[in-house]
């Protein structure tokens, strides 16, 4: 039974490998089921299961085998591996946006780590506490309309120790010479300063990221520095020298066959070449974007691609292509029952046909000449609400863009693998099993602490493994600092750890996560908005 148990671990651990993660799930809980008396077996099987419901966005299931893990690290004196089941735990949570027990987890993470002299693991867990606060700084300025940089004090303050901890992160690999590591570092960095509104700053750490990517010949990293620098560069006022960047970030999506990066560089050189003035630039990349946009079925990047089209073309006097992408813009507000959206889109129709000396009879000939466009565009209050949201999406993992398996496999630098030395396996809990070992540990009733452990799923208990079981190692108990850190965590209880991460409204796939058209509203306050907004009357002719 033993060895069938470690042969459904290493196929589940085969699949995940290669990207299939439901099926890898399927053999690791196959694996439980048979159950084994192997501790750090089932440890490892625990971490694993957790990663893989991880990457299939079923975080309840993620936590639930983290915190197995977490509870047999501690039961089998396994700091090590409570370290790292800690960590796992905290990156979950972040997920969820739990960002405060995420930090607590993440940080215990570190203390272990530090405490066993575990650099690699210290590096990971600064790493880790880095990410954690610069999605809580993100959320915090989720549905604001401020640029970067435009911050409240608490805002501020999360993400300069954001920067703090990715600070001592790159300092800790540049020691243990890791230059990949560097790379994601000065990446996180520029990311961060960026949402600071530290351009420069950015631009700096941003140069230190593209010249380790050319270095490795990492593309898409490499893809990414442009396009970050594109987007510094756009704050400081440096168009030109932005449009290069993001023609360079185009030609390397291109080369990636990424249609989705391709769709949010010819979005960016779009908007840019509207800040230039350069109105029939703006429009091809537009229109680019836009057919990119309808062949991913991307409705609300479709929706920017019209509403930036209709921006440009009423810049060029061209109210009558103007009043049809307005027109599409409306019918998909109506189709999707946005009423702001509606609201605003029919305002810009009514204006644009009253410049046109137009009625409702007059429409249905309107459109005809463009109906090579194909479907309609998204609603606009969807746009407002993505373009004021400027940091959203994910830069939780700072664009890094990975695909599966090579996420599977950085995940899983933190789990060795089931046909290493077992010894360095590692381990996680349960909710009702967590209460029982906080009461019972404060209680110091450790008989019944040690107890608890039998309802772990897939254990065996076995005379091999009950002296390890009943504390063989004299595992230290748990501080009080510790038990106030899961007694939060549990607060929410299952039903509540089993709620889908927060909506965080719609999503534009084809629209970088940095987008910065608040600016381009602003820029042309005085011009483009009084032409879109205020057309002359007929009185007026």
């Amino acid at each position: 039974m033993e060895a069938s148990c470690l042969e459904l671990a290493l196929e589940g651990e085969r699949l995940c490998k290669v990207g299939d993660f439901k099926g890898g799930a399927a053999f690791f809980e196959a694996a439980v089921e048979l159950g084994t008396e192997d501790l750090k077996t089932l440890s490892a099987i625990y971490s694993q299961l957790g990663n893989a419901y991880f990457y299939l966005k079923e975080y309840a299931k993620a936590l639930e085998y983290h915190r197995h893990d977490l509870t047999l690290a501690r039961t089998i004196g396994d700091r090590i591996g409570e370290g790292k089941a800690s960590g796992n735990l905290g990156n979950t949570l972040k997920v969820l946006g739990r960002y405060d027990e995420a930090v607590m987890f993440c940080q215990r993470h570190l203390d272990i780590s530090r405490e066993q002299g575990d650099k690699v693991g210290e590096a990971r867990a600064l790493y880790n506490i880095g990410n954690v606060l610069h999605a809580k700084g993100k959320q915090q300025v989720w549905g604001c309309t401020q640029d970067p940089g435009d911050l409240s004090p608490d805002v501020r303050d999360t993400l300069q120790r954001a920067t703090q901890f990715y600070e001592m992160n790159l300092s800790l690999v540049k020691e243990l010479g890791d230059k990949a590591a560097q790379g994601r570092a000065f990446g996180n960095l520029g990311n961060t300063h960026y949402l600071l509104g530290n351009f420069v700053e950015a631009i700096k750490f941003h140069r230190e990221r593209l010249s380790i990517a050319k270095e490795f010949g990492d593309k898409a990293a490499e893809r990414r520095a442009y396009s970050n620098l594109g987007n510094a560069l756009i704050f400081l006022g440096q168009f030109h020298t932005a449009t290069e960047y993001y023609r360079k970030t185009l030609q390397l999506s291109h080369q990636l066959k990424d249609q989705v990066m391709e769709a949010q560089a010819c979005y960016s050189l779009g908007n840019t070449y509207t800040l230039l003035q350069e109105y029939d630039r703006a429009i091809d990349y537009h229109l680019k974007h836009l057919l990119i946009a309808q062949e991913l079925s991307d409705r609300v990047g479709e929706g920017r691609a019209c509403w930036s089209l209709g921006n440009a073309y009423v810049s060029l006097g061209n109210h009558r292509q103007a009043l049809h992408y307005s027109r599409k813009h409306l019918e998909i507000s109506r189709e999707i029952g946005d009423r702001n959206g509606e609201l605003t889109a029919r305002m810009n129709v009514e204006q644009l046909m009253a410049a046109l000396g137009m009625t409702e009879g007059d429409l249905s000939s309107c459109g005809s000449e463009f109906e090579k466009i194909g479907r309609d565009p998204s609603d606009e209050d969807c746009f407002f609400d993505l373009l004021s949201k400027f940091q959203s999406s994910r830069m939780d993992d700072q664009r890094c863009n990975l695909n599966e398996q090579q996420k599977w496999e950085k995940r899983q630098a933190a789990t060795a693998p089931l046909s290493q030395d077992p010894c360095s396996l590692i381990s996680s809990p349960q909710t009702e099993e967590f209460f029982d070992l906080i009461a019972s540990s404060q209680s110091r009733r450790l008989d019944d602490q040690r107890a608890s452990v039998g309802n772990l799923p897939g254990l065996r208990i076995t005379q091999n493994n009950l002296g390890h079981l009943r504390g063989e190692a004299d595992p230290q108990e748990p501080s009080d600092d510790f038990f106030n850190m899961l007694i939060k965590c549990q607060s929410s209880r299952i039903d509540d750890q089993r709620c889908s991460p927060p909506d965080p409204g719609p999503r534009a796939p084809t629209v970088p996560d940095e987008d910065f058209f608040s600016l381009i509203q602003r820029v042309q306050a005085k011009r483009m908005d009084e032409q879109r907004v205020f057309l002359p009357s007929d009185e007026d002719q």
